[in-house]
Order: C-alpha cells, then structure tokens, then sequence
C-alpha cells in the first residue's frame, strides 16, 4: 500500500518578492527529502529587501530549480499531494516549474481533503499541537510534512 504524499514549502514573502526557500516532501515509505532552494535572479526584489532571509546561504547551499524539478518528478508523478492548505503552495510550486519550463508532475490538495472527519479549523488546531507536544519549529518545512504525517497516522492512513 502506497501512503498519502504530503509536501510543506518555506517561502520568502515582501512587499515585491514571494518565492520558494526550502521545500519537503514525504517518500510512499513515509521517509521525507528536504531542499534547501536556490533562488532565481528574477524571483529576488530589485531593492534587495528579503526581510531575514539569508540570501548568500540560499544561494550557497540551494539546489538548482532543474535538479529540483527532476527529484519531483521522480518522487511524485501523478500523485495527489497534500498540504496544510496554509500557506501559497499552489503559487509557489507554479513557480519552481514554470522556471523550468515545465508542468508539475502532480496535484497538490489541502489535507482537508484527505481527512474529512474534522474542519480545517480543528486540523490546523491538531497539526499545529502535534507540533508543539513534539517540540518542533513550525516554519521548517520538514516539521510540517512531519505533523501531516503524524495526523494522518492519527487518522488511520498510516501504520504506526
């Protein structure tokens, strides 16, 4: 049996500048992958401003858009993907692809969709204390999938 996938994107967003920084995404095994994501010159504002984010570790440490495109594809072809349904994720993800010329290879979909047992006020409530009882930052994209994780199991998607 093939688990639900679920992928969680940590952003950049300024008065003129909403772009990707790091993304994660879990495996059919459950397992994650984490990226940090180097940025396009025509993502950035032209005065600059990225508010905290490290531009030099972004583009130090961040993994090219066309090797990102690839391992997307390899991981998640025709997969419906689930997400917080939180953040801009549909925009981001148009992003990453269109810089690559390229169609994502998958759907994304609010976990709303997925567990329908409880509103997406009380599963953001739920995902939000997992991660708070796990001792976990909210704004690491490895953390979100982990609690998308966590709540799915909770709801009987995954096997413990």
């Amino acid at each position: 049996m093939s688990l639900p996938r679920f992928l969680d994107i940590e952003y950049c967003q300024t008065d003129d500048a909403l772009f990707p920084t790091a993304i994660a995404w879990s495996l059919a095994d459950g397992q994650m992958k984490t990226v940090v994501i180097a940025p396009e010159d025509v993502w950035l504002p032209e005065d600059g401003d990225l508010g905290d984010i490290d531009l030099l570790y972004l583009e130090e440490q961040g993994v090219p858009l066309l090797e990102l495109a690839r391992e997307l594809h390899e991981d998640l072809p025709d997969q419906t993907v689930y997400v917080d349904g939180l953040d801009p994720d549909e925009i981001l993800i148009d992003l990453i692809f269109s810089a690559v010329r390229q169609e994502a290879p998958f759907e994304i979909a609010p976990i709303s969709e997925l567990i329908t047992g409880l509103n997406s006020e009380a599963l953001e409530d739920r995902r939000r204390q997992l991660l708070f009882d796990e001792g976990l930052e909210p704004q690491l994209p490895e953390n979100g999938v982990y609690s998308l994780l966590l709540l799915a199991r909770e709801e009987g998607y995954l096997e413990d």
